[in-house]
């Protein structure tokens, strides 16, 4: 072993001391950039990943154009892995199939023979029995490749080169969209229109500064392979675009579908890109099961190779946008496209870009391309000149250049002297072959000559002059834009994903259609347990309580309708029938269901019904009325209505009918006063409704003058009080009243 191998220290101690902040920070650094740059984030210039590109020019070198015959995908991946990408065999192969997928990829840059998957998320077959070659997209984005367009670095084991970027003549990053997720940063590019992109591309060559609602006049939003239509507002399109953050909701496209008699279905027939098909039917029939779609009946996939998934709804009265309403948000039927462009700009720098710098970018590199085309071109004219050159010198010295071949020992170095050619001219003489001698060919020679020195002063303007280059890449992008043109190529062309307006369904509507409607009796105890019986339940003698408590209050409601509660605090909380405790065991405390205070209590509770008026009263005798639809809380912290400071509470809230109120005191005094005396509020103290020494109210009821008050005694008898009985007790709102009438309940309550 050579001195230089040993360790240091003659090989005693091979450890060396190493700071473990920076080495890890060093190799973290390392793979972050490695996976940045190598792997998640495709290029601003051809809109490829390295394993994409190393697919597509593995796939040039075997000659797989589409006017030539498939081979073999292992064959493909064989290369790729051999050559050019260490990696495993699978993930390459997995790579090739996203790109031959007409399901997954705008525009497919592989044709694919044989099972490639599908829609329902089934694999591609093995490599071994599938076959590939390019499509015309991939023939584009490689045109130039082998005319020093673009630079090569050495493979990974350095014997052999591959491109760092390919010519990309096909706007491919924006056409075919990208995603990824890399360490710290990740990127989602939805695909978009090939003819808008590349009339976006014509407006910035023909006017740079051109501002973004202009180009989002040609480029209106993504375009899925799988169409579906995209319901998100300009103006958050704009910002998506401007910034290069954003998103898009993307729904289904649906229509209704007569059955004859009134009855109908509602026919999907395009889905949300990215969307497992089987996965979706699979997930709508467990929210089925689950009763979570009370609106659906049953869901059918009579898809062929189109799609068309059938939702059959539960009766013909219901109403097919709001049954669409509820499937889109629950199931993937409407999904959110995520835009993030974060691109690897010029190849090396990490970044996100607006529309505008995207396009601006591709077409940089476009024109980079052409001056290196241009260039090289321009050395082949010369080197081709200068042998034809020495060929016309051949030609008018035909015999002597026979004679120095025949006679002389060096004929090359002497052809050289005597008719001053160069090295390049000479060989090419010599290497002449004898048919080439003909009269004929003078002139072929000349007709050449005259053409490549045209062109050369051509290519010279060209390479001299930034308007022509701009000209040039105009008509390059121009050609691109009339092979995918919506007209003349619609199978390829025309735009998949339309755009819609979402029904504004009022959000009320589509929760209810979400639930089942069932009847329940809902049971609340007087500590305060709360739970829903099935059925509207007459007799709740065999409800069960836990021990030391029983029954406050029940009442009969139905699964779609909300619950209020109402507590001593002044606050109402809102709870959705639905999501009550079962009535199998003792049901749940309210306090784990809302943000109720410990020190208070429920007054009561009740379904609620959006067109009633309430009548809310504290123990001190304030009172005022509230309008039901108004106390519904969305929050488990419920709504303040009723102010009270204690030792005052809420004590009574009940529903407002007739146009009188009558309130009795804990000191018995009875006092009636029209309703109209008090005042409706959304919140507050309330104004003094009867006045007390001491004490405060007991119970209250609104009621119509004209029938008379009512009440109940213990033994359920009802007692009705005429108009005229009631004068001695009639008053204005805030008097003391007078002692109740013989008869009255010894509760002091109405009963």
């Amino acid at each position: 072993m050579g001195k230089e191998l040993l360790p240091p220290g003659n090989g005693d101690d091979p450890a060396a001391p190493v700071d473990l902040k920076k080495a890890l920070e060093e190799r973290y650094l390392a793979y972050a950039l490695s996976t940045i740059m190598h792997r998640a984030l495709p290029d601003v210039r051809d809109g490829l990943k390295p394993v994409h590109r190393r697919i597509m020019h593995t796939m040039r070198l075997l000659r797989l154009n589409p006017d030539q015959g498939f081979a073999k995908c292992a064959r493909i991946v064989g290369d790729v892995m051999g050559k050019f990408h260490p990696h495993g065999d699978q993930s390459i192969y997995d790579a090739l199939v996203r790109l031959a997928q007409p399901f997954a990829m705008r525009y497919p840059l592989v044709d694919g023979q044989g099972n490639f998957g599908n829609i329902d998320g089934d694999n591609a077959a093995a490599m071994r029995y599938t076959e590939a070659r390019m499509t015309e997209v991939a023939v584009e984005l490689l045109t130039g490749i082998t005319e020093d367009a673009v630079d090569f670095r050495p493979t990974y084991n350095e014997e052999d080169e591959e491109p760092i970027v390919l010519p990309g003549a096909f706007p491919n990053l924006l056409c075919n969209g990208s995603s990824g997720i890399a360490v710290g940063m990740a990127t989602s590019i939805p695909p978009h229109n090939a003819a808008e992109i590349c009339d976006a591309a014509l407006l910035l060559i023909d006017d740079p500064e051109a501002p973004i609602s202009r180009l989002l006049d040609l480029v209106q939003g993504p375009d899925f392979p799988t169409g579906g239509i995209i319901v998100e507002d300009k103006a958050s399109i704009r910002e998506a675009y401007e910034t290069g953050r954003g998103g898009f909701r993307v729904r289904s496209r649906w229509h209704r579908e007569d059955q004859g008699r009134g009855t109908w279905n509602a026919v999907v027939t395009e889905i949300p890109s990215g969307v497992q098909k089987s996965r979706l039917i699979e997930k709508i029939a467990e929210l089925i099961l689950a009763r979570r779609l009370p609106m659906l009946e049953d869901v059918r996939d009579e898809s062929a190779e189109d799609i068309r998934v059938v939702l059959v709804p539960k009766s013909r009265t219901v109403e097919p946008e709001l049954l669409m309403e509820s499937l889109f948000r629950l199931t993937d039927l409407e999904t959110r496209f995520p835009l993030n462009m974060n691109v690897l700009s010029r190849g090396k720098v990490p970044g996100v870009l607006s529309l505008r710098q995207v396009l601006r970018e591709w077409l940089d590199h476009r024109r980079d391309v052409l001056l290196r085309r241009s260039r090289h071109r321009l050395a082949e004219i010369e080197k081709r000149l200068e042998i034809l050159a020495g060929y016309l010198v051949a030609y008018l010295n035909i015999d002597e250049v026979i004679r120095i071949i025949r006679e002389e020992d060096e004929p090359k170095s002497v052809m050289m002297e005597r008719f001053n050619l160069t090295d390049v001219q000479a060989e090419a003489i010599l290497n002449m072959r004898l048919r080439a001698l003909r009269k004929l060919e003078e002139f072929e020679i000349r007709r050449e000559h005259e053409k490549l020195s045209e062109e050369k002063t051509q290519i010279e303007g060209l390479l001299g002059s930034e308007q022509r280059q701009w000209q040039t890449v105009r008509w390059e992008v121009a050609k691109v834009r009339q092979t995918f043109d919506p007209e003349k190529n619609p199978a390829l062309g025309r735009r998949r994903t339309t755009f819609g307006d979402a029904p504004a369904h009022d959000l009320e509507d589509v929760q209810q259609a979400m639930i089942e409607r069932e009847p329940i009796t809902v049971i609340l105890s007087e500590k305060g347990w709360l739970r829903a019986m099935k059925g509207h339940l007459s007799d709740l003698s065999g409800v069960a309580f836990k021990e030391g408590d029983s029954l406050k209050l029940s009442f009969h409601a139905q699964t779609t309708d909300k619950i209020l509660l109402f507590t001593t605090g002044g606050k109402f909380y809102t709870l959705g029938a639905d999501r009550l405790p079962g009535g199998r065991g003792h049901g749940e405390p309210v306090r784990l269901m809302v943000d109720m205070e410990n020190d208070q209590s429920i007054v009561t509770a009740f379904a609620h019904d959006p067109n009633r008026r309430l009548l809310l009263a504290s123990t001190a005798g304030n009172g005022f009325v509230v309008a039901e639809k108004d106390m519904v809380a969305n929050t488990r912290k419920g709504r303040q209505v009723m102010n009270v400071k204690p030792p005052d509470e809420a004590k009574l809230c009940v529903p407002v009918s007739g146009d009188h109120v009558a309130i009795v005191g804990e000191n018995r005094k009875l006092l009636v006063f029209p309703l109209d005396q008090v005042p409706e509020m959304a919140r507050g103290k309330g104004v003094r409704l009867q006045r007390y020494r001491d004490g405060g109210v007991n119970d209250l009821k609104t009621f119509a003058l004209a029938d008379g008050l009512t009440w109940q005694d213990s033994a359920e008898r009802t007692f009705t009080r005429s108009r005229e009985e009631l004068a001695e007790w009639m008053g204005d709102r805030a008097n003391a009243g007078r002692l109740a009438p013989k008869g009255f309940p010894r509760t002091g309550k109405f009963g």
